[in-house]
């Protein structure tokens, strides 16, 4: 059985895009985000903290404290490694094609809970004029988009 203490330690590497500063360089991917995040990319949909947390703590035969886990979802977050989707209070990993220069849009299947990611540097920059024409000084955005994914369009 692997527990969350097998995986080597490492640090991030380059980011999936190739761009400098896209991913956190240096930032150590640590046992339980290294094991997190293969849950997520396993799962391949969004997972709540608690699932999660439930399923570190089945693995590992013992309970998970669920700051160990917010803390590593955390590291994950800001590696851009992962999403976290406000509207589903849930994570993702990411399954990248983007990079830090673009706001990537999630759009959410109210059916299937399939989640695809959409990237434009354009909207990047519309959202910022937009932040500064109210005089507002952004530090993060979040674009959630739900409706119905093409495949459930198809099968109704």
């Amino acid at each position: 059985m692997t527990t969350p203490s097998d995986p080597p330690l490492s640090t991030v590497g380059p980011a999936p895009c190739g761009h400098p500063g896209c991913a956190a360089p240096g930032l150590r991917l640590t046992p339980w985000r290294a094991r997190a995040l293969e849950m997520l990319r396993a799962e391949g949909k969004a997972m709540g903290a608690y699932d999660l947390i439930a399923r570190l703590g089945a693995e590992a035969g013992k309970a998970v404290a669920p700051i160990t886990v917010y803390r590593a979802l955390d590291g994950l977050m800001e590696a851009r490694l992962i999403h976290r989707l406000a509207s589903k209070n849930a994570y993702l990993a990411c399954r990248g094609g983007h990079c830090a220069s673009e706001s990537v849009a999630f759009l959410i299947c109210e059916r299937c809970g399939e989640v695809a990611e959409a990237a434009s540097g354009a909207l990047r920059g519309d959202l910022r004029r937009l932040a500064e024409g109210e005089g507002f000084a952004a530090r993060a955005e979040t674009i959630e988009i739900l409706g119905v994914c093409a495949r459930c369009r198809a099968a109704a």
